[in-house]
């Protein structure tokens, strides 16, 4: 139950939650998550209307993004002096119904930590392109793998030069299969607007480079502007580096692990994100079901791979992004 306060101050506690909430990454920005209130519970549902049906059909990448949000809301909670009680997928009959919060007060201050990781909500910032030559310090990575494996997933690195060279022809591999696949590129040219777009979903024309640096390895980005020249002009630096290259995996393959690595990679982008690193997403050979599964096998000893990221310090593109308005994701319950 919530402490004897007025119902005006926990719709404030609870609106801000979701409005901290709806700044988790989401794969192409598609924002797949609806959010119910009612009094101290805050429920989370999948939008399946946003799940990606080509490059996605099983909705594991929308369940990891609305995981990413979960996480957010939970923290946002913590640091307004509620904790946050979770249960996930509560309901058989209901599977886009994620999780059931309930906010109960805490008995001691959220703490140091999880303040500075709140700090980084609105700061974390999706990359599309290559990082400084500054290497990510093995005690900042410790902390990754850590904050992942409190949140039920783990860090892999890739530090072996051929390890890094096979997921990169794997990513490119997968990239020029999905190309090559009309309905995907239908798909990408729905969430991919065009300039001047009055949408605030999508991967918009401020959120790439308009030509990514190539990096050694080479890791390819995803063809938002479809040969049309859109994107920001990129750094004219040629000290790019490709950064560190993680796997994020989970012991299992379910919609709850799914969720699980959702949080597990927000808790990562936020505590890397106090380091000023961001992260590149390559999940094109994981959309590929046999190749996820020849990287299963090979890099992940048998874990699932959820999310393959590059992290390191940007190259100075002052890349954007938008969200849509708390009232288009949020609905009053009784």
């Amino acid at each position: 139950m919530m402490p004897s306060k007025s119902r005006d101050v926990a719709t404030d506690v609870v609106r801000r939650a979701v409005e901290d909430a709806v700044w988790a990454p989401s794969v192409h920005n598609t924002q797949p998550w609806r959010f119910g209130v009612g009094g101290a519970r805050i429920s989370l549902r999948a939008d399946p209307d946003r799940r990606l049906d080509v490059a996605d059909p099983d909705g594991r990448e929308m369940l990891i993004s609305c995981g990413a949000a979960l996480y957010n809301l939970r923290l946002s909670l913590r640091v307004q002096g509620f904790e946050p009680v979770v249960r996930l997928l509560p309901d058989p009959d209901r599977p886009h119904l994620l999780a059931d919060v309930h906010a109960e007060p805490l008995r001691e201050r959220a703490g140091e930590v999880a303040e500075r990781e709140y700090a980084q909500i609105r700061r974390r910032r999706s990359h599309r392109g290559g990082f400084r030559p500054d290497p990510v310090a093995a005690g900042v990575l410790s902390a990754l793998r850590h904050a992942a494996e409190q949140e039920g997933g783990r860090l892999v690195q890739a530090v072996d030069a051929n390890v890094k060279g096979a997921l990169a022809a794997l990513t490119a591999a997968a990239e020029h299969v999905q190309r090559r696949t009309s309905a995907y590129a239908t798909e990408i040219a729905r969430w991919a607007p065009a300039p001047a777009t009055a949408r605030r979903d999508g991967v918009q024309q401020g959120a790439y480079p308009r030509q990514t640096p190539r990096t050694e390895p080479h890791f390819p980005a995803r063809d938002f502007a479809r040969g049309q020249g859109w994107g920001v002009e990129p750094s004219t630096d040629d000290a790019v580096r490709t950064g560190a290259v993680v796997l994020l995996v989970t012991a299992d393959d379910t919609p709850a692990a799914w969720l699980n690595a959702g949080q597990a990679l927000q808790r990562v982008l936020l505590r890397a994100a106090e380091h000023d690193l961001a992260a590149a997403y390559h999940t094109q050979a994981l959309q590929v079901p046999e190749l996820r599964a020849f990287v299963r096998t090979r890099f992940c000893g048998d874990a699932y791979p959820q999310m393959l990221l590059r992290l390191g310090v940007p190259d100075g593109e002052d890349l954007t992004t938008v969200r849509r308005p708390v009232d288009e994701v949020l609905t009053e319950e009784n």
